[in-house]
């Protein structure tokens, strides 16, 4: 069976998801679409609006055949090791044959992309050194030195594109056996705030939560879960300051990012109201991003030498959602994959060392995000959605 890939969060699942996983089944040929989520936080350092349960049912509703959830180390971390969890993931499972993805620049070569960043040729360490030492972000100075070996600068400009070169990178570094498939995204840019219509952004879908003007940005059944949705975050923001508050300098320095004194920088700011403490600790070459990213691992306990471990180690597979009439040839591939599938609570005896640790972090995940809002759901399971 061929099967193409969407990495994906779908926080909520809207208009711009469905023709995505519409035009992935139609451009790969594919006998099915899998989808690998994030569970219930964002690669942005957010909560997501509704539960990992909740998402993974739209996905399966919109046209998915089946809904992983991508570990929580991995899906709360930068770009690249974001991609490069995922790609190790997807490459485990045999029939996986390519990986769609929403792009703003869908005809550029994210191949090229990537093997100038691998590379990394004199030209390119120069400019990056250059631009560091001038003051600018690694960000920044990175693209610099992109552009400065040919790369189309659009690339690392825009995030859905910054994501694609970034799985370009991890399939190269993973063997090259996985197609990629960049699909132009429709309507609203990534991060547009307001409401375009029928392809809003998912932003601007939770900027508008209560707006009736959503049900003509999504398909109803994500609508029906959304729409009495309380979008408060006021525990969860107190829960990440008083985090940091308490953590010392030695415990922030191994969360990916969080170095050249932001280690000291943010626990001193954390005292500050929610949004005003990203205010004053973003500047010039720190994102909101990457602050609140940090601020959430930190929570979570998701530190870079753990997940360091847990991509050169043995992982498993977690599905969340299951087309019930697509079961046996959708589990049947999975099966077939080098890592454990975890279906029941004893499929957990298969793990390894890193695979136990890396799940602990998801089940905690779980655990605070139902403190936070409130909510019991201890299933960590596959649903088996009926379409």
């Amino acid at each position: 069976m061929k099967i193409c890939a969407i990495i994906c969060e779908f926080n909520p699942f809207h208009n711009g998801h469905k023709y995505l996983l519409e035009r992935a089944r139609a451009l790969s040929g594919c006998d099915a679409v899998l989808c690998l989520m994030s569970g219930n936080f964002t690669q942005r350092g957010d909560i997501c609006v509704m539960s990992k349960r909740q998402r993974a049912r739209h996905a399966v509703l919109g046209g998915a055949d089946a809904v992983l959830e991508l570990p929580v180390p991995f899906a709360v971390a930068p770009a690249e090791i974001f991609a490069r969890g995922a790609v190790k993931l997807l490459s485990s499972i045999p029939e996986v044959g390519c990986i769609a993805f929403g792009c703003e620049n869908a005809d550029a070569d994210f191949i090229k992309a990537a093997e100038i960043l691998l590379n990394e040729s004199e030209t390119f360490k120069r400019v990056l050194k250059q631009r560091l030492e001038s003051g600018d972000s690694y960000v920044r100075s990175r693209a610099e030195a992109f552009a400065a070996c040919g790369g189309d600068r659009e690339l690392l400009d825009r995030p859905n594109n910054i994501l694609g070169v970034e799985y370009a990178r991890s399939v190269l570094l993973a063997g090259g056996k996985i197609e990629l498939m960049p699909v132009s995204r429709r309507g609203a840019d990534f991060g547009e705030g307001a409401l375009t219509g029928e392809f809003s952004s998912a932003k601007a879908i939770r900027n508008n939560i209560g707006n009736t003007a959503l049900k003509d940005c999504m398909p109803a059944f994500s609508y029906e879960d959304l729409k009495d949705f309380s979008a408060e975050n006021a525990l969860f923001w107190d829960i990440l300051r008083y985090e940091l508050l308490k953590s010392p300098p030695e415990r922030l320095v191994r969360i990916f990012g969080c170095g050249e004194g932001l280690e000291n920088r943010l626990p001193a700011l954390a005292a500050l109201p929610y949004d005003e403490f990203i205010s004053a600790a973003c500047g010039k070459r720190y994102t909101a991003s990457r602050v609140k990213r940090i601020a959430l691992s930190n929570m979570l306990g998701l530190f870079a030498d753990d997940c360091r471990r847990y991509l050169g180690g043995k992982l498993y597979l977690k599905p969340l959602a299951v087309n019930s009439g697509r079961t046996d040839p959708v589990l049947g591939s999975l099966s077939r994959s080098c890592f454990p599938l975890l279906l029941k609570e004893r499929d957990e005896n298969m793990l390894s060392e890193e695979g136990k640790e890396c799940l602990k972090k998801d089940k905690y995940a779980l655990k605070m995000r139902n403190f936070i809002f409130g909510e019991e759901d201890t299933r960590d399971y596959p649903a088996f959605i009926q379409t």
